[in-house]
């Protein structure tokens, strides 16, 4: 296997801050490779000096080829990044899940920052931002117009220093600052609990470099307090993805060894690679922490929750245990980004990462602007999933990739939903703030996690009455 196990990935939400897939650390020109259009260069060259000697003030030429690198990335994919030094600097934070910020997970929504969720105990978190405010200024700036990597910029800092957001909440119809002091966010990606007697909840908010030992460590936890398990929910709710290593070893950990975990295929002769439930394929500096895990989990009933927020490694998890039918998937529709990118350096503190390959399940379906389509679809609430059709997933982003299995197609129905969704959305917001608040992931009032328990007891499940797949929308 040699060369193709020093690969080292990162799978995410391609619009969520921090969204990742495939990484390898390789610095190779293979544009030497291939013969140059000339006369294009030509007019790039022409166009960088007509700028430089017309344009109405001095430009600064490394800013003016950074800024031509930038746009030729990204007018590829959503997911494909030119990386600045700070830009390169902050990526590599971003595996070990330690960096100096605010601590919010975020994506794009009408050229503003979104919070797609306040990290556990992060000042952002202590300070009351919620899922789906709208962050219109940083400081002084404001973000209309701002790339997400920009955005982020502003946002990270030094610790101790502070940074004023002005925070639009849709759903009280104002506008208003949050001064937040940066500080060192240590994300906590596994969290878990004993539902009830025989019966626990272990949930991945990400999959980083501490993800697998922790996860490792909760389930001990959990077989420590309950020896003989009965069922356990894998909640991958809102999780944009991250390390291909973990996904792999977290699919490993509930299935026989040597199986397909996921496969990559691309034009270059790497992209092309399977990996398997076997520790070559995950196991860091020769260690396999899935050796202390009672043998009883490769058996134990399991059902996986998922939802629009679940991208990339996420899916792969999903995509594996599903197709190898080791659990019931339960939930909504996932995010569908199935595309690998690869990093690699262009110097010490520059890089690029760019879209290489897809990624397959183990039946070789491909999710890319799909994503996986649960078994029973469950709502998020009694009543209903209301908002789900104002959710962003991969095929709304400009520029995505298709998913090479078939042509993408309309739904008519889809623009439909989303009035309704925004007129309940206007009802919701009239209501007291307490009554709109979502209930905690894991708790007795967590709808779809009571439907996953009622499902591993062998009791009625209130699946979905309206809840459809959704199919891939073609971009325009």
């Amino acid at each position: 296997m040699g060369q193709k196990l020093k690969i080292s990935g990162w799978i995410a939400v391609g619009a969520m801050a921090g969204a990742l897939t495939t990484v390898q650390l390789q610095a190779v020109a293979r544009g030497a490779m291939t013969p140059l259009p000339l006369e294009e260069l030509q007019q790039l060259a022409a166009v960088f000096g007509m700028v430089k000697s017309d344009y109405v003030e001095p430009v600064d030429d490394k800013k003016l080829i950074t800024d031509a690198i930038s746009g030729m990335v990204a007018s590829l994919d959503p997911h494909s990044v030119y990386f600045d030094k700070k830009s390169f600097k902050e990526f590599r934070e971003g595996t070990t899940g330690r960096f100096v910020g605010v601590g919010i997970e975020i994506s794009q929504e009408d050229g503003l920052v979104k919070v797609v969720s306040p990290i556990e105990g992060s000042p952002a978190d202590r300070a009351g931002l919620k899922p789906n405010d709208l962050i219109t200024k940083i400081d002084d700036t404001f973000v209309k117009g701002l790339t997400l990597n920009e955005a982020v910029k502003k946002m990270r800092g030094e610790p101790r220093t502070k940074v004023l957001l002005t925070i639009f909440r849709k759903d009280e119809n104002r506008t208003f600052p949050v001064s937040i002091t940066r500080e060192e966010i240590r994300t906590q990606s596994v969290r878990s609990k004993v539902l009830e007697p025989g019966y626990a909840w272990i949930r991945l908010s990400q999959f980083q470099e501490r993800t697998v030992e922790d996860f490792v460590t909760k389930l001990e936890q959990i077989y420590k307090q309950e020896p003989k398990l009965k069922g356990l929910v894998l909640d991958l709710r809102n999780d944009p993805g991250g390390l291909l290593d973990a996904a792999v070893a977290v699919s490993a950990a509930f299935l026989p060894e040597n199986v397909t975990v996921v496969s990559t295929n691309g034009q270059l002769a790497e992209s092309k690679f399977t990996y398997k439930a076997s520790p070559e394929f995950y196991a860091r500096r020769g260690t396999d922490p899935l050796k202390r895990l009672p043998a009883a989990l490769k058996n134990v009933p399991l059902v996986v929750l998922v939802n629009e927020g679940s991208a990339s490694a996420s899916e792969i998890v999903a995509g594996a245990l599903q197709d190898h039918k080791r659990a019931t998937i339960m939930g909504n529709q996932t995010f569908g980004k199935g595309s690998v990118q690869t990093v690699r350096p262009l110097g010490p503190d520059t890089g690029l990462k760019l879209t290489t390959a897809r990624y397959y399940t183990p039946s070789g379906k491909s999710i890319q602007a799909k994503g996986i389509i649960p078994d029973v679809m469950v709502d998020e609430t009694l009543e209903g999933s209301p908002f789900a059709a104002l959710r962003t997933r991969e095929a709304d982003l400009e520029k995505h990739l298709n998913s090479g299995q078939g042509a993408e197609v309309k739904d008519p129905a889809r623009e439909k939903a989303r009035e309704e969704a925004l007129k309940r959305l206007e009802e919701e917001s009239r209501k007291p703030p307490e009554q709109r608040r979502p209930p905690e992931f894991g708790s007795d009032k967590d709808f779809p996690l009571m439907q996953a328990i009622n499902h591993l007891k062998g009791r009625p499940v209130v699946a979905s009455k309206t809840m459809v797949e959704r199919k891939a929308e073609k971009a325009d």
